[in-house]
């Protein structure tokens, strides 16, 4: 992000934000987590599934700092090679991710590994997003905004399946339809549905959007700090009110990402980072922030080695036949015999781990761009 004065709340947002990304992905079981920590079953909303719209939000925001001057000075071919070029880096990190194995040839079947995931929709939704950025203003990314919200919920809601009206379930929606018509069962997470499918991410992309309208508004030099706050306030607890009065006809749903659900976090996003604009920017209280800057500085390098550990660690097997997460988690569970406890005291383990690594690229400054 290159502005004249460095706008910490976004860093210090980032680095939270991967942080719980990467605690919520490595718990020592998942067999006990506390409630918070899981995601919805189907319906409903927790905490952990603000974590990866929040990221989205941030993709967003920094789509507005980085091409804003670009827009300004004219669009030159080099910056349609950087696009290209970190959407599909991204794409294929979450391939490897969804892929790696320690088997030779050291790639699960092409015919049966998943395609989707969450580092495949970051660069689908970055690509898109930057290009409706570069070419459109506010009011043409409005009009996309709200035609996607509302056009999602009519197709998902109006067009039958099997001659009957979709009930929003399982085994009942339209974007399973799709997903298994076009990626098959062999390339999903589930047999039913894939949260990060081809249909659902088209309304993730109105979250990369939502994103980019805080980043706007941060970038207007005409606006004062306050006022700038006070529309963050302003348009968080509209998408709350609208989202939370959606929910009772669409209701919220992660894997789905229905309309609702885009309104709903993208409130509690705005309102977030509000807090943290405010006490870290306008109050000038930025300290306490700065191990989320140091973890933020490094975002996607961090999560990438978190997910290929994370698998290493799963995949090979000790002299007693167990991983070595199981060893690992089975020396702390007999020590915190408390299943949901044990398991979550790893996770902050795992996140003091990677921290201790984006620190030592932090200050060896070896910052990796995705």
């Amino acid at each position: 992000m290159s502005t004249s004065k460095r706008i910490l709340s976004v860093d210090i947002f980032r680095g939270i934000t991967i942080a719980a990304m990467i605690m919520v992905n490595n718990p020592g079981t998942w067999g006990a987590i506390y409630p918070p920590f899981k995601h919805a079953e189907w319906h409903g909303l927790t905490p952990t599934d603000l974590i990866f719209p929040f990221f989205l939000f941030i993709v967003g925001m920094s789509i507005s700092f980085a091409y804003t001057k670009k827009k300004e000075v004219g669009i030159t071919g080099d910056v349609y090679k950087k696009i290209i070029s970190r959407t599909l880096k991204l794409i294929g990190l979450g391939l490897i991710l969804a892929g790696f194995t320690i088997i030779p040839p050291f790639f699960k079947d092409l015919t049966t590994f998943r395609i989707p995931g969450v580092l495949q929709r970051i660069g689908v939704v970055f690509f898109i997003s930057s290009i409706l950025f570069l070419y459109t203003n506010w009011k043409v990314l409005l009009g996309a905004f709200i035609s996607i919200l509302v056009g999602y919920w009519y197709i998902m809601t109006q067009i039958s399946i099997d001659g009957a009206m979709p009930l929003l379930t399982q085994e009942s929606n339209l974007a399973s339809v799709v997903d298994l018509k076009i990626l098959t069962v062999d390339h999903m997470w589930k047999t039913l549905y894939d949260p990060e499918g081809i249909l659902s991410t088209i309304p993730a992309i109105a979250t990369t959007i939502f994103g980019m309208f805080l980043g706007m508004i941060l970038l207007d030099k005409k606006k004062p700090e306050q006022q700038k706050l006070i529309s963050f306030l302003v348009i968080g607890v509209i998408a709350l009110v609208i989202g939370y009065a959606w929910d009772t006809v669409f209701p919220m749903n992660k894997a789905l990402w229905t309309s609702s659900f885009v309104l709903v976090t993208g409130g509690w996003a705005s309102l977030i980072y509000a807090l943290i604009y405010f006490i870290a920017d306008i109050l000038g209280h930025s300290s306490w922030g700065k191990p989320a800057i140091i973890f933020g500085s490094n975002a996607i390098t961090v999560y990438f080695m978190s997910g290929i550990v994370a698998r290493l660690f799963g995949m090979i097997k000790l002299s007693n036949g167990k991983s070595i997460h199981g060893n690992l988690y089975e020396m702390l569970s007999n020590i915190i015999t408390i299943p949901e406890l044990s398991s979550l005291i790893y996770s902050f383990f795992v996140i003091a781990f990677y921290y201790l690594v984006a620190l030592v690229m932090y200050k060896k400054k070896i910052f990796i761009k995705v």
